[in-house]
């Protein structure tokens, strides 16, 4: 099996949790390197990523930070920030993830509905236009049972995201092109 170079975006709270809960499924000889992004404002997502990365040395034989990295983005909106305001922070965090996805040049990136996974899937989409591949799969939070949440409708609605899978089936009823997964965390 070819190695797959994925990128894994954390958000604050519940959605690092669920991230690295389904990150950790993964073959992690298959899926590596790993590149983890976070907020820049995020304390914790670094240490949660590195922590994450040393269970599986109880796994692997030999693991590196050659085999994983964090990298962080300025936020695309900040807990409380007016949506209005986070149309300049949005613009800023996607500059700066075109470089991130430039360098890291990702094959696949997992996003779970942190705001900084909006302007990462807008860098995939440019560097796709300029010959790169990459596959953006969106998995919504289990807490999101009648709707999509802000991220996930953005990503439904654009088409940004090649995949997007559902855990409850109301949720897969009321957005069609999405997938109906069963409980993934």
């Amino acid at each position: 099996m070819p190695k797959v170079k994925m990128m894994v975006v954390l958000g604050s709270g519940g959605h690092t949790a669920e991230m690295l809960a389904l990150a950790g499924r993964l073959d992690k000889e298959r899926y590596k390197p790993r590149c983890y992004v976070v907020g820049q404002t995020d304390a914790l997502g670094p240490a949660k990523a590195a922590a994450a990365e040393q269970s599986l040395s109880t796994h692997i034989t030999e693991i590196s930070n050659a085999s994983w990295s964090v990298r962080s983005l300025p936020r695309s909106r900040e807990v409380g920030q007016s949506y209005i305001t986070s149309v300049w922070s949005t613009l800023k965090a996607s500059y700066a993830a075109v470089g991130v996805v430039w360098v890291e040049a990702p094959d696949l990136v997992l996003v779970n509905g942190p705001g900084t996974c909006i302007p990462i899937c807008l860098a995939v989409f440019l560097v796709r236009m300029l010959g790169r591949k990459c596959r953006v799969v969106y998995v919504e939070s289990i807490a999101r049972v009648a709707k999509l949440s802000l991220s996930g409708w953005l990503l439904y609605s654009s088409g940004l995201a090649d995949a997007i899978f559902v855990q409850w089936p109301e949720l897969q009823a009321r957005y069609p092109h999405s997938t109906y997964a069963g409980r993934v965390f």
